[in-house]
């Protein structure tokens, strides 16, 4: 069976365990990182020299990095549904990972760590704001892709929506203000109407 070692709370273990999901696949989740530990330790270190989180074993075959893991399920077992078969529309889906885990993540990090997970006492209100008009910028782009579009990558649900669209539930859930953006609402509340993303999207903490 499947193992993902990761707390659900994580964005890159939602990624994952929605994948996972999405495929019928049974798998066997550890809860492990944040206030869990379980990652400093050296068994842990064996399988992920980076000690974070998520790392699957698949039948004896240790990965991590979320899309990395993404990729690798979808391309085993749901080729042609949600890892497109054509080379085109599965570099497009390539294109919204790479952006939800290099530009998206990132530049909304601080509004992230700041808003949920830093007292207010705490907080540092320029890196917030920041991260929100980083945040909001980027969501505007999602906004125009998804004019005429029923997915990111066009007619049919793929790996692209589940990493961008675990993304945009954090975007909702942060307590900021945000433009207007009907598309991104639309495609966000069909992606919640799916199973698999109710199970892997938990309340932001």
């Amino acid at each position: 069976m499947l193992k993902i070692w990761g707390r659900i709370t994580s964005i890159n273990v939602q990624k994952v365990v929605w994948t996972a999901g999405e495929l019928g696949l049974p798998f066997e989740r550890i809860d492990v990182g944040g206030s869990y530990g379980g990652v400093d330790t050296a068994e842990y270190a064996r399988m992920n020299p980076n000690r974070l989180v998520p790392t699957i074993d698949d039948d004896g075959f240790i990965l991590w990095e979320s899309n990395a893991i993404v990729r690798y399920l979808a391309s085993r077992h749901g080729a042609g549904r949600i890892w497109p078969g054509d080379l085109r529309t599965r570099a497009d889906a390539d294109r919204w990972m790479d952006w939800q885990a290099t530009s998206f993540g990132p530049l909304m990090r601080d509004a992230f760590v700041g808003l949920i997970r830093t007292p207010p006492e705490q907080r540092n209100a320029e890196r917030i704001d920041t991260a929100a008009a980083h945040s909001n910028r980027l969501g505007l782009i999602l906004e125009d892709w998804l004019a005429g579009r029923q997915w990111l990558t066009g007619e049919d649900f793929t790996v692209a929506d589940i990493a961008v669209g675990a993304q945009v539930h954090r975007w909702f859930g942060l307590p900021l203000d945000r433009p207007d953006t009907p598309r991104v609402q639309a495609w966000y509340d069909k992606l919640r109407a799916r199973p698999a993303a109710q199970a892997a999207l938990v309340e932001l903490a």
